[in-house]
């Protein structure tokens, strides 16, 4: 007999091979860049929907992706991403409009956008189930905090991790997210406090938060492993930045890109399957910040 194969585990598998940037600053603008399943970027996609910047996004579907909310004007408006990377126009705001906020997938089908600012930090989530619509507000768990990061570990687990508190500054607390979509409370930060980081799932079943600032822009990273455990430094590789974005491709490799140095750049960075981090590829596209990133299939 022919083993049988769960049709989400197929779906998981196919959703994490191609990717997408989008939106960011400056500007704001819509444009985005695809990147291939061989983390090759392609030139700019005419943006379509709001032009906004310090946006989040995350997969949703098994194939599908969503860019939220953003910052400048607080907005909850969103874009869903078909699984052949094209980007819908403005679906209407649902839950808390702000920006500086960070997403993710969970239950290897659906999705979270949590915590951010908008006149004060936050700590609230919206849930995205695998059809892409975003549910209202669930109250948030754990410090408010902006300028975080997200990423999925485990298969079908999430992380919050990192940025800035208005109570305490940079931090490198964390927050894991249970399949089911419920955020635990503050598990003690490891590694180097900061804020403006990115991270991406790589490895199938594990995460990489990157680069950011504390006062210096750093391009440091902590692995996750797949029991969500935040492992501590690991020396960094490529152009030190913050306010980039990263995601998923090829199904077990990630990718940094963007972001802040300070001026803006496109540069990439793409992570190997063992979560290794390669030097600076040369940007493609507009050079940008506050931009978000998602895969799909």
């Amino acid at each position: 007999m022919f083993p049988i194969i769960p049709a989400n585990s197929v779906a998981e598998e196919a959703g994490n091979d191609e990717g997408i940037f989008g939106f960011g600053t400056p500007g704001p603008t819509a444009v985005t860049n695809l990147v291939s399943n061989a983390g090759v970027v392609a030139t700019d996609t005419a943006g379509v929907g709001t032009a906004r910047e310090y946006v989040a996004a995350c997969e949703y579907g098994g194939d599908k992706g969503i860019f939220g909310f953003g910052g400048g004007a607080y907005t909850a408006i969103t874009n869903l991403v078909s699984n052949a990377g094209v980007v819908a126009t403005d679906t209407a705001g649902v839950g808390t409009a702000r920006g500086y906020l960070a997403a993710c997938s969970y239950g290897e089908d659906k999705g979270i956008f949590g915590f951010g600012h908008d006149d004060s930090d936050q700590s609230m989530t919206n849930l995205v189930s695998n059809a892409g619509v975003v549910a209202t507000d669930t109250a948030g768990v754990g410090t408010a905090v902006r300028q975080l990061a997200a990423c999925e570990y485990g298969g079908d687990k999430a992380i919050f991790g990192f940025g800035y508190a208005s109570a305490g500054g940079y931090t490198a607390r964390t927050n894991l997210v249970s399949n089911a979509g419920v955020v635990a409370s503050d598990t003690a930060g490891v590694g180097t406090a900061r804020d403006k980081p990115a991270a991406c799932g790589y490895g199938e079943d594990k995460g990489i938060f990157g680069f950011g600032v504390n006062g210096n822009y750093v391009s440091i990273t902590n692995l996750v492993s797949n029991a969500g455990v935040v492992a501590t430094d690991t020396a960094g590789v490529g152009t030190a930045r913050k306010y980039l974005a990263a995601t998923q491709y090829g199904t077990d490799k990630g990718i940094f890109g963007f972001g802040n140095t300070p001026s803006q750049t496109a540069v990439t960075n793409l992570v190997s399957n063992a979560g290794v981090v390669a030097t600076d590829t040369a940007g493609v596209g507009t050079a940008r910040n506050g931009l978000a990133a998602c895969s799909f299939n």
